[in-house]
């Protein structure tokens, strides 16, 4: 579990945090280099992260949670999986913390500038202008990220994207203070509570 899910489980949420590397017959994955998880996250399939998320459903409802009264909130890939489970379920909220592939598919997923028409979930994106090619990954032009707005404006449901002019990538993980953003951290968290509320 991420300090997130227990934020969200501060604020009065149910809280759920599915392990995604599971089927990698691993129990906990030390914080480090994201190298250092890559081989994790090859192991990831649209099949298989589908699969997570209706579990997780499954398990809310057995617990009194209806579609219309959950959310999903995803950070890096796991705002790529929180836009995934948007478009293929009809949920409360969602929202996607610099979440990438949306030009280039990702885990077997076609891009998020094509699904985003689909999206049935009232969804949020979080992004920052400054998100560059690093060791973190491939970084998020803004360019895609307002390919991205102009497509998910077609979805029946709302959405909104917002940008963050001196913000990277990771700019809510105070866990690491070189791409940690305050400002547009909190921001953000205080976009995403009024967004499930």
């Amino acid at each position: 579990m991420c300090s997130s899910d227990l934020r969200l489980a501060a604020d009065g949420y149910h809280a759920v945090a599915p392990h995604l590397y599971h089927r990698a017959d691993t129990t906990v994955l030390e914080y480090g280099p994201a190298q250092a998880v890559t081989p994790y996250i090859q192991t990831l399939t649209e099949e298989g992260l589908l699969g997570d998320i209706d579990a997780c459903l499954r398990l809310l409802a057995a617990s009194g949670f209806t579609p219309s009264r959950t959310a999903v909130v995803g950070f890096c890939q796991g705002g790529t999986v929180s836009f995934a489970a948007a478009v293929h379920n009809a949920l409360g909220a969602a929202v996607t913390f610099y979440g990438g592939g949306i030009a280039e598919g990702r885990f077997g997923f076609p891009p998020m500038a094509e699904l985003a028409p689909k999206l049935q979930t009232p969804w949020l994106g979080l992004y920052g202008d400054l998100d560059l090619p690093s060791d973190h990954g491939a970084g998020i032009p803004v360019e895609e990220v307002e390919a991205l707005r102009r497509a998910a404006a077609a979805a029946v449901v709302p959405t909104e994207i917002v940008r963050y002019p001196e913000a990277g990538h990771a700019f809510h993980c105070h866990a690491r203070p070189e791409l940690y953003h305050r400002a547009s951290a909190e921001d953000g968290w205080r976009r995403t509570l009024a967004w499930l509320a």
